[in-house]
């Protein structure tokens, strides 16, 4: 996730919608004082190959730490509570008040069912013997195929604006025109050659599969009219 004091911005970033690639882009414009959380290092590596900024200022201050962290506290410790995927209550509730209503909240959304099968791919890259679609679903945390939660605070919309992932060029071009960055935002490609399967999701999500789909992911179905 990044948070632009420079650019009066917060991206909430949620799973497998180009996320981590969105951030890199975005890295090009920070300021020394914007907070950039990290990614993978081979990420981290297309970052710097850039020369955009890298993770920076995601430690905790101290005058935000709870209870939990009072007890587990050492001296000379810092600890980071700025993380991909962080969800728009936990921003809420860390950031100046001021911040958080002034600046302009943005994130990615993605067809559920196609979102499913992504994030299929991304998480059974390395198993073997690796299960079918509807094993996987049957098991995978449901933070994990919704992102409902990282947008929303208390069931309701809590970012400016939800970009189309299907759309994503366009819509990130939208975001530079509403934020007057100083130059087109050009993504770099990132994670993107575990799936090797290209066909449309609707050959992969069947009947079963798409009972869980639509039973986890019920609220962003509702809330952006998306059809099977």
């Amino acid at each position: 996730m990044i948070i632009s004091h420079k650019h009066k911005f917060i991206f909430l970033k949620t799973r497998k919608t180009a996320g981590t690639s969105i951030e890199i882009a975005l890295s090009k414009f920070c300021g020394e004082n914007d907070i950039i959380t990290k990614v993978t290092r081979k990420d981290e590596k297309i970052r710097s190959e850039l020369g955009y900024r890298g993770p920076q200022n995601f430690y905790l201050p101290c005058p935000k730490y709870t209870l939990r962290y009072w007890r587990r506290y050492q001296p000379g410790r810092k600890y980071a509570d700025f993380y991909n995927h962080m969800p728009a209550k936990r921003v809420k509730s860390i950031i100046d008040r001021g911040n958080w209503e002034t600046y302009f909240k943005f994130c990615i959304e993605r067809n559920p069912w196609d979102k499913a099968v992504s994030l299929y791919y991304w998480r059974t890259r390395n198993m073997n013997p690796k299960p079918n679609l509807l094993e996987y679903l049957q098991t995978v945390d449901v933070n994990h195929l919704s992102n409902f939660e990282i947008y929303s605070i208390d069931g309701d919309l809590a970012v400016d604006y939800v970009c189309s992932y299907e759309n994503l060029d366009e819509e990130i071009n939208k975001i530079g025109e509403i934020l007057e960055l100083p130059n087109k935002t050009l993504l770099p490609k990132a994670k993107g050659a575990t799936r090797k399967d290209g066909r449309d999701y609707t050959n992969n999500v069947g009947f079963e599969e798409k009972k869980i789909v639509d039973r986890v992911c019920a609220r962003e179905i509702e809330l952006f009219g998306y059809n099977y």
